[in-house]
């Protein structure tokens, strides 16, 4: 072999001449740009993460908690990575749903068409001329359990008096209604007609003199359904966001599970198991929905079924990665359930529902 000394083109480091791959950085030595060379490094790159794919699926699938155990103990480039995973098939999932998405948009689009165009009849509230909802033969309907279980609510006669009079005297005065959303459209399309400035419209529609930014945009958008040209953005501003929101729900989902397992390792280990609990979740409901669109309309019931029998999967990964009890592990996961299903699925998507109308 040639002492001449050669440096890397991409490292600089010098070598002797001669060597195939530098000792230094391992690119090749080889500059002449072929199609190989062109894609190289992408190919094999797709082949090793393919064939961790494959390693991983099936114990994703079939073996709760196997490959975040695994993962604790060391085994990191036989399987594939949890955040690459999870990644890869959050990516499978949102094109999966984007078919229904786009269907959803456009009927979005089509309704608010309709609204524009007066095929659907739209009644603003005049509370001038409310009538009364309820007659005395209703108002006596509602006020009957309420006199049956006097004794139990804890309500005295003196108190179920105020009460029944307070209710007639709010039936006999219907101006006491009120709504926010009393004006005009019948002006408001003429002003829209017209090309009157926007912030005359808004403030007709009812946008007060010092409005924050939220409400500014917020009749923005409202003014952007009655011109028909809002419902369907403000539904794909929501489905795109969505990616969004689990970035933040799975951090606080591995948050829960330190609270709960405290004492079983840190931050980093529960996150692990997270990262491949919501892969398995994706992965089902990417299934689910690809069957359903392309394939076969599943029953109902079957998909709550199999919807359902998550949980059990999270019941038994728990039970391999934490190495606790059954029955205290059912308890356990039976309030992070609870938690997370009750309190902050719903409060995250109110969110983002808020958020991808104001923003849109």
């Amino acid at each position: 072999m040639s002492n001449k000394q050669v440096n890397c083109q991409n490292c600089e480091q010098p070598y002797q001449e001669g060597f195939r791959f530098c000792p230094h950085c391992g690119q090749k030595t080889n500059d002449d740009l072929t199609i190989g060379i062109l894609f190289y490094n992408t190919i094999s790159n797709y082949f090793s993460f393919d064939a961790r794919f494959l390693k991983s699926f099936l114990p994703l699938m079939f073996k709760p908690g196997h490959l975040a155990k695994e993962f604790i103990k060391g085994k990191r480039l036989l399987y594939l990575h949890p955040a690459q995973m999870y990644l890869f098939i959050s990516v499978i999932f949102f094109f999966v749903i984007s078919f229904s998405t786009r269907e959803l948009v456009s009927q979005a689009n089509t309704f608010n068409e309709k609204v524009v165009k007066g095929d659907i009849e739209t009644k603003t509230v005049n509370t001038d001329s409310v009538e009364a909802v309820l007659d005395s033969i209703q108002l006596e309907k509602v006020l009957k359990p309420l006199k049956e279980n006097q004794d139990k609510l804890g309500l005295k006669e003196d108190d179920f008096n105020i009460s029944d009079s307070i209710i007639k005297s709010a039936n006999n005065e219907p101006n006491n209604i009120k709504s926010s959303f009393d004006f005009n459209k019948k002006k408001i399309d003429s002003m829209i007609d017209a090309g009157s400035d926007k912030e005359l419209i808004y403030k007709e529609m009812g946008m007060t003199d010092d409005a924050s930014f939220l409400e500014r945009r917020f009749f923005a958008n409202i003014l952007n359904l009655m011109e028909g040209r809002g419902a369907g953005g403000m539904v794909q501003a929501f489905f795109d966001s969505i990616p969004i929101a689990m970035f933040f729900l799975m951090p606080l989902f591995a948050f829960i599970l330190k609270i709960f397992y405290y004492n079983k390792g840190t931050y980093a280990h529960h996150l692990v198991f997270s990262f491949y609990f919501f892969s398995f979740l994706f992965t089902v409901f990417a299934i689910l929905f690809a069957v359903n669109r392309f394939v076969y309309n599943i029953p109902d019931g079957i998909d709550w079924l199999i919807a359902i029998s998550t949980y059990l999967y999270f019941l038994i990964a728990l039970i391999k990665f934490y190495r606790q009890h059954w029955l205290l592990t059912w308890f356990k996961s039976g309030i992070i359930t609870f938690i997370f299903t009750i309190f902050i699925i719903p409060t995250s998507f109110l969110l983002l529902l808020a958020f991808s109308f104001v923003f849109y």
